[in-house]
């Protein structure tokens, strides 16, 4: 895994809460940028889809995404929380760091890779 769960829980059955590290050898910030590193925003999708995947116990891919808001550069190590609401196939996420918003939006996930 390119990320460090600090925890994974699920407090009621639409809901999932991950806390997440990214540590600055991952090959996400290969690139972005070399002398000031930041967490791509595809990252941190694929990082909401692995989550809810795990979560459910099996492989996911983005199907659509829908109002996503970018609000926070990511840099390496920070401790990321991450927090889905939905059933189905049609999740809410938003990402924080510090209660601050990193990251918010609507995703589709479907179990097979278009």
């Amino acid at each position: 895994m390119w990320f460090l769960h600090l925890n994974l829980e699920k407090p009621a059955p639409d809901e999932i809460r991950a806390g997440v590290v990214v540590n600055g050898d991952s090959p996400w910030f290969d690139g972005h940028f070399p002398d000031s590193p930041i967490l791509p925003g595809i990252a941190q999708l694929k990082m909401v889809a692995d989550v809810v995947g795990q979560a459910q116990k099996k492989a996911l891919w983005i199907n659509r995404l829908h109002r996503v808001k970018f609000r926070r550069i990511v840099k390496p190590g920070e401790l990321l929380e991450i927090h889905v609401m939905g059933t189905g196939n049609q999740y809410s996420f938003r990402i924080t760091h510090n209660a601050e918003d990193v990251c918010s939006g609507m995703m589709s996930l479907d179990d097979k890779q278009q």
